[in-house]
Order: C-alpha cells, then structure tokens, then sequence
C-alpha cells in the first residue's frame, strides 16, 4: 500500500520542489544551448534535403520523446513519422527507403533496438542522427552525426527517473523543427494546411463561399412586395432579414428586424405598405472569395449581423449570417 505523504510535505515544500525542477532542468537547456556546435547544422541540412520522410524512433521514455518530436516536424513542414525501436525490429523497418533519414534517441546510447535499427539501415544508406547523452556511447560513435543531450544531474533526487535529459531531447527537437521551418520560410498559411481542423486552419482555409447560405435559403423580395408577405419570407428563411432584389438580381436593400421596428414607430399599420418604404439601401457587400475569419471582423467591425455576397458584377451570389460563422466555428 502506498503510504500518505509525510506531514512535513506542506504547500511551502512542494513549490520549492518544483522550483528545484524548474532551476535543474534550466540549467540543462543553458548547457545544451552552449554545446551546440556545426554538427546541429549539419542535421538540419539532412532534414532540409531528405527526398523521403524523417523517421524518429526510440523505446521508453525516449520513445515518447521521439513520438513528439516527429508530429512537430511533420506539422511544421518536414515530413516525419515515428517508429517504435521494438516494433521495427518485427516489421516496422519495412518502412524506411534509402531516401529517409533516421533519427535516433537513446540517452544511454546502448538501447539494443536502436543499434539493431542503426546496423539495418546503414545497409539502406540513410543518413542517421543519433541524439544521445553519452558522445562514446556505441550509438554515438557510429551515427553519421551526434547531437549531444548530455546533462549534469536529473531533475530527480534520485537522478534516475529521465526528467532533465528528456526535456532537453524535446527542447532538441523543437530546435531542429523551427530550423527548418524558418530555413524553408514556412508560413502561416503552410501551417493551416497541415491543420485544417484547428482554430488556425479553419481561420486561414475557411472562405466566404464555403460557408455562405444561397439558392433557395435566401429570403428573396422585390422592392414592391408589401410588408406582410416579406415578413412571410424573412420567417421562412430565418436570417433575421430580407434581401431586395431588382429584376437583374442585384440586391437594392436589405429589410431587417430594426427595420421592422423603426418602420413601425413611424407609420403604426404598415401593412399596406411596400417593403421598398423601410428597407436600408445600399447594403454592405462582401466578395464570396473573401477569408471567412476577414468577413467576420468586418461584421464586427459595423456591427453586422448579416452580409450579403456579390461578384464583381454586383450580382447577388448569397448571404452570411454570424451564425455561419459561429456553426464553422471560425469566430
């Protein structure tokens, strides 16, 4: 049974603790950014140059670094993939073709696996990075490079559990990703393509077209429609407004609930009267090829609830509401 903490462990040595955490594993990063030499620029070359993928692969906790460091690479513009050390040695170096490079994170620089993987692809040709914490490790020694992670103590009392030196693997790998994203001018809009699920991909994907209400789901009247049958149709069509079209289907208005209101406020009974009496005219239009995240902050901007779409002709193509924008979950 795991004992309760000592009643000594109070809020005031757990902060220390961490504290200790964060000052040990500090100086291991200081360290490692010291120690950098030509050799990390020569890794960057072979990721910038590799006509396959990178293959990360480690076991342990290594392995989860190596796990994290691939996803970075590969969502920042170098295409990569993991490789579990244990697992290629029952299939997975199937994988790997002479045009990959191999990256291989071993602290101890020992791990069986990694040699086995490391003898393999040697035959293939395929440049391999070791990234270990011992420069005479075997792993180290017959790497075609060596990026030293090496640190002085673990963030762990023990200095057993992987704490420093995984942090340092990870901030390693971080560093050669963004080396090569800025090597290859990688953008905003590169990231969002790898991304389109997130915030950012549906922000800079995301266009007006894609998401705009036309055909049939338009509330559509002609200037001369009375009050009452438009009101049918904005209800029917629940944009909270009506569009006034001429006979070429160029919007001329927009009838909307404040219209509606100010309308009744001068006139009482309006339902002898034409829509064309309270609509607004000239309303605000927007390209249907604009980004969907710009036409949002111009509705906020104008305090819009709804736009209408033209082409450059002033054709009316359709309608946004901020709704749309909200069920895209771009805003």
């Amino acid at each position: 049974m795991t004992s309760l903490p000592q009643a000594t462990f109070n809020a005031e040595a757990a902060l220390a603790s961490a504290r200790r955490t964060f000052t040990t594993e500090i100086h291991a990063l200081s360290e490692l950014s010291a120690r950098l030499d030509n050799d990390f620029f020569l890794a960057v070359q072979h990721l910038l140059h590799c006509k396959g993928r990178v293959v990360v692969t480690g076991i342990g906790k290594s392995g989860h670094i190596a796990r994290k460091i691939a996803a970075t690479l590969a969502s920042t513009g170098t295409p990569a993939f993991f490789m579990h050390a244990a697992e290629a040695l029952h299939g997975d170096l199937g994988m790997i073709t002479q045009s990959d490079v191999i990256i291989a994170i071993s602290y101890s620089g020992t791990a069986s696996e990694l040699l086995t993987v490391l003898t393999t692809t040697k035959r293939l040709g395929c440049p391999f990075i070791a990234i270990t914490g011992h420069a005479d490790s075997a792993l180290a020694l017959n790497a075609d490079l060596h990026l030293n992670v090496h640190v002085d103590h673990e963030a762990c009392p023990l200095n057993l559990a992987p704490t420093s030196s995984t942090t340092a693997t990870l901030v390693l790998g971080d560093a050669l990703a963004v080396a090569c994203l800025e090597a290859r001018d990688f953008s905003k809009e590169d990231f969002a393509r790898s991304h389109p699920g997130g915030a950012l991909g549906r922000q800079l994907l995301t266009y007006v077209q894609d998401i705009m209400r036309q055909g049939d789901a338009l509330p559509l009247v002609s200037a001369q429609t009375l009050i009452p049958d438009a009101l049918a149709e904005m209800s029917a069509k629940g944009m909270g407004m009506i569009i006034i079209i001429d006979d070429a289907l160029r919007p001329i208005g927009i009838f909307t609930d404040g219209d509606l209101r100010r309308l009744i406020a001068r006139h009482g009974d309006i339902r002898h009267l034409t829509v064309e009496r309270g609509m607004t005219p000239h309303p605000k239009t927007l390209p249907a090829t604009e980004l969907a995240i710009k036409a949002a902050n111009i509705m906020d901007e104008l305090r819009l609830n709804q736009v209408l779409i033209t082409d450059a002709n002033g054709l009316l193509l359709g309608a946004l509401h901020m709704h749309d924008l909200l069920d895209a979950k771009v805003i």
